[in-house]
């Protein structure tokens, strides 16, 4: 399974080959959300074109996070396992509103859309558990 890094990324951190696997997921889910809201500025056939290619960025992000719940504190992976949910709903959001136009269209977007940004928001809660589990053994 490939990697989760953005071209965007590699360009702002060449050296992110060694960051941490969250913090890929992170930035992952922070382009998921940005590709998402992008398409959703754009209008009729222009937004679906783009609309269709985030269903597969979701399922990287998911499938990241999945490889990466192993090595993770259980608070850590709470955090993730809820990314991964709504992940899901974003998925499933734009899978249905491609199959409708209109009110049915737009609303599906915006339900997308929230369900993106629900997801990064919890893989940085993940990122700060992890961070502060960290810092609190190492000052033990």
């Amino acid at each position: 399974m490939p990697q989760v890094q953005t071209t965007a990324e590699s360009r702002k951190n060449p050296k992110s080959k060694g960051q941490d696997p969250l913090d890929r997921i992170r930035a992952a889910a922070q382009a998921l959300h940005g590709a998402l809201s992008d398409a959703a500025a754009k209008r009729g056939e222009d937004m679906k074109a783009d609309l269709q290619a985030i269903p597969q960025k979701a399922k990287a992000v998911m499938a990241s996070i999945k490889e990466s719940l192993g090595v993770q504190s259980e608070a850590t992976k709470k955090h993730l396992a809820e990314a991964v949910t709504f992940l899901e709903a974003t998925e499933k959001h734009i899978a249905e509103g491609l199959k409708t136009t209109g009110r049915a269209f737009e609303t599906s977007v915006r339900h997308a859309l929230a369900n993106a940004h629900a997801a990064t928001q919890k893989v940085s809660e993940a990122v700060a558990a992890k961070r502060t589990a960290e810092s609190t053994h190492s000052h033990s």
